[in-house]
């Protein structure tokens, strides 16, 4: 995400096509790619996996539809987000399932090379922010303010904050303001990376545990928000263009509409696996319950796919009709 965005991506270099992604997979070493069969049927769906435990349980259920009520042969590529954009070209990703804004791809690949479209909203809505776990936010409540923070900067320092008190992001590849919001506030602080999702969240399941002092990016929808209800922190208040120069940022993250984007050849092959990607809608929390089941309850994907599946039958046939 997880976030995950629409400034300059912190961490993520243009790669080239060659490049093996986070689960091994590869852009530009696929036999499968673009195989999307006759209209009418399926054939090889090849859908990209973001590193986030929400758009696993969007793929999860995605991809048990498609193989069990409409045939296909799926296969899922753990990309991360620029990576998986730049398989639009070569046929080898049909499509993304959670793009958060993302302005600055969907003017490459949709806009300039016209090798992806749009799909439509997901359903869930995305909050980016500045979180402290609930017991911070209870002790001192005026800490829910950023123009407070630089009060308790020397309680957030950490052997990597270099004197500085730590904000701490998560996965490297997730686009971030963090770090021009930092400079940009004037504030005592330095953005730290956790290195992955399921690190951050460690680190906040801690914090509220051990009374420790911590304070950084977090998002929603997120199962973990029903574990340990994080207290989101106030920056300036979001107003359009406001984060239009990247360098430049000093507001808030907006609410997002997450959407879908696939490739212009997966638009127009009449496979069906394209009508369920169109058609795919839930909520935050349908979306938390399966990523729940799945980073939680220790499910496969498969599995917390059906259990959500045999529980939404109606909505599921809404997405095959």
């Amino acid at each position: 995400m997880a976030r995950h965005w629409r400034a300059a991506a912190a961490g993520i270099a243009v790669l080239g096509l060659t490049l093996t992604a986070c689960g091994g997979a590869k852009v530009g070493d696929s036999s499968d790619a673009g195989d999307s069969g006759s209209p009418g049927k399926c054939g090889t769906f090849n859908l990209a996996v973001n590193p986030w435990v929400g758009y696993e349980a969007d793929a999860a259920v995605v991809a048990y539809v498609a193989e069990k009520d409409l045939g296909c042969k799926v296969t899922k590529k753990d990309l991360k987000e620029e990576i998986a954009w730049q398989g639009f070209g070569t046929g080898e990703v049909d499509a993304v399932l959670e793009n958060w804004g993302h302005d600055d791809l969907k003017k490459k690949y949709i806009t300039e090379q016209k090798t992806a479209v749009e799909a439509g909203s997901t359903g869930n809505k995305g909050i980016i922010g500045w979180y402290v776990p609930p017991w911070l936010a209870k002790a001192h409540p005026d800490i829910t303010d950023w123009k407070n923070l630089d009060k308790y900067a020397a309680q957030f320092k950490t052997s990597e904050s270099g004197g500085k008190g730590q904000l701490l992001d998560g996965d490297p590849s997730y686009v971030t303001n963090d770090e021009a919001l930092v400079k940009n506030l004037k504030l005592d602080f330095k953005v730290v990376y956790a290195g992955s999702e399921t690190a951050l969240i460690q680190a906040y399941r801690n914090a509220e545990k051990n009374k420790e002092w911590v304070i950084g990016y977090f998002y929603e929808p997120q199962w973990f928000l029903s574990e340990v209800p994080l207290v989101k922190v106030d920056l300036p208040a979001y107003k359009t263009g406001c984060d239009a120069d990247p360098a430049k940022v000093a507001c808030d993250y907006p609410v997002y509409d997450l959407d879908k984007i696939v490739s212009a050849k997966f638009a127009k092959s009449g496979s069906p696996a394209y009508d369920l990607v169109k058609k795919f809608n839930w909520t935050n929390d349908d979306q938390n319950t399966v990523a729940k089941y799945i980073a939680v309850d220790k499910m496969t994907p498969d599995a917390a796919a059906k259990k959500w599946v045999d529980a939404n039958r109606a909505k599921v046939d809404a997405w095959i009709k």
